[in-house]
């Protein structure tokens, strides 16, 4: 089947994706000032008069105001609850915590930074030497990060990385429990790092590094403890539970035109059928839906949500104003080589993942998301910060590209959909699902998700690995922290 030589998203948009090239061209002679219009929405005005048929380039576009956070539609659209889909389940761990997890994992937490390259250094040591013996271990990951030392630990904002890095530690892919390892002078003490779960941190469960003479000493207390903690993992067994167990995060990277035209819809239709099974999906991205919080605010179940929608987008806008920054430093130039003119180009695409249930709850930067449902995640969009904020909550991830990413997480399995044929072709160790088969015609939304539907099943049961696990490919842990370093 031949592709038509254009996509026209929305029948009253004035603008339309062409196939070739991830280009915007003018529908209908457009004068200058003339709203352009994509998604059914305006994503800018034209600078100039463009001819019909005329490429319609980011240069000619000025960008729009932002929706203002005082004039929004608070749960008006009432969207109505989706028919429940029964009958599904995956293989998961069950934890004590009542959490499930979709790996079974060894987790060593870090209280800082400085401890990081011995705990690397154990990390290999204890994969080489040791993980052999304990078959039913996925592996071992060292949760470093740059975090813990050097900040003004109790400054405004502060508390997001401490939370982030508590609730990642305690993820139920690790089975709620990890091995601590601790400098001894640091800021972020483990005492404050889990001042809820004391039991955590007694013998053999922390290390203190300053507490051991030479470093050969204290790469074989991180060994020892690790060895008894393999030994609890490896009596995890998996056991059929609900799919309403999976907490699944949702993300877009290196985005292209086509991105809200197939893979962003496709796993949009997928987020509908988590949700109607009574799994928990998580969107985010806060400057990727800044621009089209006017058609979130009135998803909302209740106006609280509504108002804690709100309260995110204007607690990032005030963040962005502080650094003397705004909303359009966020399309990349690889963004806008695929297509994307600007933010709220960006955003109208990026939403399209939420799919179309009620926004039931919203989770403030690195909380553990208790809730069912669809729910908004705050956190930047920046990939690598985005992912370790899901990470607080969420066991499953999928996330999008139309120019390529070879991005990953090591605790949770990361589905990668791609939003071209072209990219999945050439990306063919790397690419999950191709979404791109929806503009050839090939495929439907629905069908597409449904297969990332399914697909998201065998992957949680451990039945297939993604790319990025059979690559082991897993981005540092990045927090985000708002607050000043001293």
């Amino acid at each position: 089947m031949n592709p038509a030589p254009y996509i026209q998203t929305h029948p009253s948009d004035n603008v339309a994706v062409v196939v070739s090239s991830a280009q915007k061209v003018a529908l209908v002679d457009l004068a200058a000032g003339d709203a352009i219009l994509r998604y059914g929405q305006t994503i800018g005005y034209a600078k100039q008069a463009i001819p019909k048929g005329t490429l319609v380039l980011a240069e000619l576009i000025d960008l729009p105001e932002a929706p203002s956070l005082d004039e929004l539609d608070l749960s008006s659209c009432n969207p109505r609850l989706p028919e429940p889909l029964e009958g599904f389940t995956f293989d998961g761990y069950r934890n004590p915590d009542g959490s499930v997890g979709t790996r079974n994992i060894l987790a060593i937490t870090t209280t800082v930074q400085c401890v990081a390259p011995t705990v690397d250094y154990a990390v290999r040591r204890l994969k080489s030497e040791v993980l052999p013996r304990f078959s039913n271990v996925d592996d071992i990951v060292a949760l470093t990060h740059t975090y813990g030392c050097g900040v003004a630990i109790d400054a405004p904002g502060a508390e997001i990385p401490i939370r982030t890095l508590r609730n990642i530690s305690l993820h139920a892919n690790a089975g709620g429990t990890p091995l601590i390892v601790s400098l001894g002078c640091e800021k972020l003490q483990p005492e404050r790092l889990f001042q809820n779960e004391l039991p955590l941190l007694e013998a053999p469960n922390l290390v203190r590094l300053q507490s051991y003479g030479g470093f050969a000493a204290t790469v074989s207390a991180i060994m020892e403890a690790a060895e008894r903690r393999l030994t609890v993992l490896n009596h995890r067994a998996r056991v059929a539970v609900p799919a309403s167990e999976l907490v699944v995060g949702l993300q877009c990277g290196g985005s292209d035109a086509f991105s809200g035209i197939t893979c962003n819809p496709a796993v949009g239709f997928a987020a509908d059928l988590f949700v109607r099974a009574g799994a928990t999906v998580l969107f985010s991205e806060v400057t990727e839906v800044r621009d089209a919080i006017h058609l979130l605010t009135a998803r909302a179940a209740t106006p609280q949500v509504a108002r804690d929608l709100v309260r995110e987008m204007r607690w990032y806008d005030d963040y962005l104003a502080r650094g003397r920054a705004d909303r359009s430093a966020n399309p990349t130039p690889g963004n806008k080589r695929g297509g994307i003119a600007n933010i709220v180009e960006k955003a109208l695409g990026s939403i399209a993942k939420a799919g179309t249930t009620p926004i039931r709850g919203v989770a403030s930067h690195g909380e553990r998301v208790t809730s069912k449902g669809l729910v908004f995640a705050a956190t930047p969009a920046s990939d690598f910060i985005c992912g370790t904020l899901q990470l607080a909550s969420m066991n499953l991830h999928i996330f999008t590209t139309g120019e390529g990413s070879p991005y990953g997480l090591s605790l949770v399995p990361v589905i990668k959909v791609s939003s071209r044929t072209s990219l999945a072709e050439r990306w063919h160790d790397l690419i999950d699902v191709d979404a791109g088969r929806i503009a050839s015609g090939s495929s439907t939304i629905e069908e597409i998700g449904w297969e990332i539907f399914r697909f998201a099943l065998d992957t949680a049961s451990g039945r297939r690995k993604t790319w990025a696990e059979h690559w082991g490919l897993g981005n540092s842990l990045t927090p985000f922290n708002p607050a000043p370093v001293t």
